[in-house]
């Protein structure tokens, strides 16, 4: 593993402004990582700003795109892919090693946040003493990505295989995924949010602990605000924060899809007795065979992936870690602007 950390600021960030910590992972992206960071410039001018890029062993040249940034940023580069929630505990722990910032920022590199966003984000944490805020995110076309989510539950299951998770969100017994318009123009507390950005108050994040490596990838977000509530923080959705999506691979990809589906079922497992999880694979199981049937070939992964314990294991590729362990990090404290 090696740590780039740039030289400080010239200007010294005034000593009361609410400090936030933003770990950012990346894997292979190479091209989108300058438009992240360049929407940060913008996104925090009231508060002060700490920047750690987790590179998850990239073959491209996203870490040096990252260390020319005019942003300065610290680079982590792990030399194994690990996964996401690991290069997220990989990049908090670095914020931490200089002193636990007020609240952490995970972000996508493929999401760009819109001016003033991540102070708008702030302002709903501190506002409504939430654990967890998450901004309304929209396509690069400017449509809606729905991206709240309600706890899954069998009836959910069944009713997302049997309706479509569009006409099944629209009715909250029925539904994981939010899909009322009206939803998403009010700040509310909601079950959980997408991951691609989270806004964590520190004790929010000290009490739940660390994210949950062994998902590697999809759902590990989900559990966490999961724990978070179970913990007594509260969700909330802030309609007036928003950033852009560039969007993921998991619906285009087949490995990645299945990934996406087994872990649902993961994480259902984790929550909930080894009966309710049967009844809630036999509904994931159902909705991937009937898009499966209609010739969607990421769903025919995923049902090969549920009815077989080898095809999941390929699922997850195996981690060679890393021999050295380096010092902790401590990021020099910069604003954006």
């Amino acid at each position: 593993m090696s740590v780039t950390t740039p030289s400080p600021r010239s200007e010294p960030t005034p000593p009361d402004r609410r400090r936030v910590g933003v770990v950012i992972v990346t894997y292979n992206s190479a091209e989108i990582i300058e438009g992240c960071l360049d929407a940060l410039l913008d996104a925090a001018p009231r508060s002060r700003v700490d920047i750690v890029v987790v590179d998850n062993d990239s073959a491209d040249d996203v870490a040096d795109r990252a260390r020319s940034h005019p942003i300065a940023p610290t680079v982590i580069e792990t030399g194994t892919n690990g996964g996401y929630a690991a290069g997220i505990n990989v990049g908090t722990r670095a914020l931490q090693a200089g002193g636990p910032p007020d609240a952490f920022l995970i972000l996508n590199p493929d999401c760009r946040l819109a001016p003033d966003s991540l102070d708008l984000l702030f302002d709903e944490l501190e506002r409504n003493g939430a654990g967890v805020v998450a901004p309304r995110i929209n396509d690069a076309d400017g449509a809606l990505f729905h991206s709240i989510f309600r706890e899954p539950t069998v009836l959910r299951g069944f009713a997302s295989a049997v309706l479509g998770d569009r006409v099944a969100g629209r009715v909250r017994a029925l539904g994981e995924q939010e899909t009322r318009p009206e939803a998403y123009a009010t700040a509310a507390e909601v079950d959980a949010a997408s991951g691609a950005v989270l806004l964590i108050d520190a004790a929010c994040a000290a009490s739940v602990g660390e994210w949950d490596e062994d998902y590697f990838l999809y759902c590990e977000e989900t559990d966490f605000q999961f724990r978070a509530r179970r913990n007594g923080h509260r969700v909330r959705f802030a309609p007036n924060a928003v950033a852009v999506h560039d969007g993921g691979d998991s619906e285009v990809s087949p490995r990645l899809w299945a990934l996406l589906t087994v872990n649902r079922v993961r994480l259902f497992g984790k929550f909930h007795g080894r009966f309710t999880t049967g009844l809630y694979r036999v509904a994931v199981l159902l909705n991937e065979t009937l898009r499966a049937a209609r010739g969607r070939g990421p769903s025919r992964a995923a049902v090969a992936a549920l009815l077989s314990s080898r095809r999941r294991r390929d699922l997850y590729p195996p981690v060679t870690p890393d021999p050295v362990t380096p010092d902790p990090v401590t990021p020099d404290p910069r604003q954006t602007n």
